[in-house]
């Protein structure tokens, strides 16, 4: 395929790029507060860098990825500088998109060793087991800064919450957060698959027993692309464990809904289905990033590497010259109607720059 070509040669190119996404990314702030959402007075920065919430977790992660597969020393230092300022500053209130910042946590710990983040891998960890707000059959309720979304299950859960707590279980040696995280993967998986297309919906409400507005919005389900190949990798499951498989199957149908789905431009729109809502290039990255590691570690076949790829060479196009990601949606609450999510607005955001990175920095790995 002619992009595998031309990525190929050019591949300082894309190295190039990574790094300017990267200085890119530690200068986002919302200067002039039009982002900032206000919970009944409680204000809260979903977009600036220096804020200890999910946007910056997910970027932290993306960061610390590169890092580990590049030994990029620029990413390292965002890294490091975030966590070491964040710690100074102190801890936010504990809730699921809080959480976000201790994959990266984790995984710096597993490396390091530094015994400052373990108190906090120790202590977030047992929030999650002993404090958190659960909804009915136990699940793990997306309670965040707003409001608590009582007896409800949103995909978003599983990459800020559910995966973190993983990977902290398997540095700790605790079978209990283990299987904690399992039971979560298959709670979710139960109520937000979309039977009929293998997509999945954005929340399920116990209270109304419904998927609110059934919409099979893109960056929810790009959680789950990348979630379903972290977990396997984070919990090291071998070949055949019944888990691993059934994970396996679960994102084989979402991928090949993807593939049908997917515009000619290589994005896919905000609303997976709709070809009239806007195209938009976080969920995009994470579906690039999540379907080519899936094909890397023999998850899927090698013939959705294809998919991954077109939508590598549309984010090209998506990334300005001084390393903004553009077409990237800002943060998008439970919508009761699917104009919702057509009306979401556009602006940088650290996740739209991090998974962007992610998503080349996988591509890396076919050239070796």
């Amino acid at each position: 395929m002619a992009i595998v070509e031309k990525l190929f040669v050019q591949k300082e190119v894309v190295e190039e790029k990574i790094n300017r996404m990267i200085e890119n990314l530690i200068t986002i702030k919302d200067s002039d507060g039009a982002f900032l959402l206000d919970f009944d007075g409680l204000i809260v920065d979903d977009k600036s860098w220096e804020i200890w919430n999910w946007p910056q977790g997910v970027g932290l992660y993306g960061m610390y990825k590169n890092y580990q597969i590049t030994k990029n020393p620029q990413a390292l230092s965002v890294v490091n500088t975030w966590f070491d300022q964040r710690m100074l500053e102190g801890a936010p209130p504990k809730n699921v998109n809080t959480m976000a910042p201790l994959l990266a946590m984790a995984f710096l710990y597993e490396d390091t060793r530094d015994s400052r983040y373990l108190p906090y891998l120790e202590q977030w960890a047992e929030w999650v087991m002993h404090d958190m707000p659960r909804t009915e059959e136990n699940g793990l309720q997306h309670a965040t800064y707003g409001p608590e979304n009582r007896n409800q299950l949103w995909d978003d859960t599983l990459m800020m919450c559910v995966l973190p707590l993983a990977k902290i279980g398997m540095l700790l040696n605790r079978q209990d957060y283990i299987e904690e995280a399992k039971q979560q993967f298959m709670l979710h998986i139960k109520y937000l698959v979309d039977k009929k297309t293998g997509l999945w919906f954005h929340g399920w409400t116990f209270e109304e027993r419904h998927n609110y507005a059934e919409a099979l919005w893109a960056r929810g389900n790009c959680w789950i692309t990348i979630a379903i190949p972290e977990i396997i990798e984070i919990l090291e499951l071998a070949q055949g464990d019944a888990f691993r498989e059934f994970l396996i199957g679960t994102l084989l149908e979402q991928v090949k809904a993807l593939q049908k789905y997917q515009d000619q431009s290589g994005l896919w729109h905000t609303l997976l289905d709709d070809a009239t809502s806007y195209v938009e290039a976080s969920a995009t990255a994470g579906f690039a990033y999540g379907i080519l590691k899936a094909v890397h570690k023999r998850y899927i076949d090698k013939s959705f590497q294809e998919v991954a790829y077109h939508a590598l060479e549309g984010l090209i196009d998506q990334i300005a010259e001084d390393g903004e990601v553009q077409n990237v949606s800002v943060g998008t609450g439970m919508g009761t109607d699917l104009a919702f999510y057509k009306n979401i607005g556009i602006t940088a955001m650290p996740y739209g720059q991090s998974l962007t990175v992610l998503a080349f920095t996988e591509l890396l790995i076919s050239y070796c």
